[in-house]
């Protein structure tokens, strides 16, 4: 990573990746925290307070600051960044050269306190997301999303992590000639669970944190259809948060609970051993921001099927190529079948789709963001993928 004058970044996020409902967000900045952290940059991460989670501490060289819940992160995190500007609070010692403000539906307004030393990390846009919130909350939630953060960070770099996020903030009025698009890297999979056998009966692996919009019930759905043609069919579900009783109970209400693993959270080489397992991968999201889960499926030669609505899933797989896009459940259901009774569109598919992980490390995506820091503390603003 060439050398720049930025020396130090403060990164805020509403979740950090030991938080229970951390996901792929989260991974992406820590990630790229953690290489920028390595090529001397001083890190510090701004996030909530979990169970259990200290008020301090580092992660792969990215100091971690923590304060307030699930909203009142918001909250601390701007007395924070206030206290800091008169030398005093636990974020003191950050002195930022360039403030990533990471905008899940909303962003905490670092704007306000380092003006257009802060950039906008935008995953993917939350219209479909929002009512999930509540009547109010969701209206209040977009207004912000829609309106007021586009008009309040106007002269402020953006950053996504895809080509259809990129459109949905354009469409939003934020002014494209200042969207960057940093894709998502990819950590190397464990060795040996490169090399461990596929299971010899189909299984269907999904990669998600458990909540509404994730969809998981289409999955069930596809499963519970296709038992009685696909004997032995088993659906691995890696990953938890708050919707895991809901969908537990619509897996006994279909009558497939004893072909259903709910592995819960787990750990890197028990994830991986999990995919290599599967016969395919399925990513039933309403709305994504990039599908991190489809590289890492795509790691082990398992390809995708996913929703085209989403929008993340149309950059990260490569339609009929590395995966499968399709535009309803009941397409779902259908190219799920093919794809299990198949084994050379299986293969196929799987072995383009692992052939393409190469694109992608998170040195690169590291790299892309120090350009975009880099000419935000030389006071530019750059755009297209980088």
């Amino acid at each position: 990573m060439s050398a720049s004058p930025v020396r130090s970044v403060l990164m805020l996020c509403w979740r950090d990746t030991g938080h229970p409902q951390g996901g792929g967000s989260e991974a992406y900045l820590q990630r790229i925290g953690a290489q920028l952290a390595a090529s001397g940059v001083a890190v510090t991460l701004r996030t909530a307070r979990y169970p259990g989670a200290p008020r301090r501490g580092t992660i792969d060289g990215v100091q971690i600051s923590r304060g307030g819940g699930a909203y009142s992160v918001y909250i601390w995190a701007g007395l924070a960044m206030v206290a800091a500007r008169l030398g005093i609070g636990p974020l003191r010692r950050a002195r930022p050269d360039v403030v990533i403000d990471t905008q899940n539906g909303i962003p905490f307004l670092a704007r306000l306190a380092y003006g257009r030393r802060a950039v906008v990390l935008v995953h993917h846009c939350h219209r479909e997301q929002w009512p999930v919130a509540g009547r109010w909350t969701g209206r209040f939630g977009w207004f912000v999303e829609s309106k007021l953060s586009p008009w309040l960070h106007r002269r402020n770099q953006y950053v996504t992590v895809s080509l259809p996020s990129m459109r949905d903030l354009a469409e939003l009025g934020v002014d494209q000639r200042s969207i960057a698009v940093v894709r998502n890297g990819l950590d190397d999979a464990p060795p040996a669970s490169l090399t461990a056998p596929r299971s010899a009966a189909p299984r269907v692996a999904v990669l998600s944190r458990l909540v509404p919009h994730k969809q998981i019930e289409d999955a069930l759905d596809a499963v519970a259809a296709l038992r009685p043609r696909i004997p032995g069919l088993h659906l691995d579900v890696v990953g938890d948060g708050w919707w895991r009783r809901r969908l537990v109970d619509h897996a006994a209400a279909l009558g497939i609970s004893e072909a259903v693993t709910f592995h819960g959270h787990v750990d890197d080489i028990t994830k991986h051993q999990v995919v290599q397992r599967a016969w395919v991968h399925v990513l039933p999201s309403r709305k994504e921001g990039w599908g991190l889960a489809v590289l890492e499926a795509a790691q082990h030669a398992v390809p995708t099927v996913g929703y085209r609505s989403s929008g993340g899933l149309t950059d990260s797989i490569v339609d009929g190529v590395t995966g499968i896009l399709v535009d309803d459940r009941t397409e779902l259901i259908q190219r799920l079948d093919e794809m299990l009774s198949d084994p050379v569109l299986r293969d196929e598919l799987g072995r383009k789709a692992q052939a393409r992980t190469a694109e992608f490390s998170w040195r690169q995506s590291a790299a892309g963001m120090h350009a975009v820091l880099a000419a935000v503390q030389s006071g530019r603003r750059v755009s297209g993928v980088l």
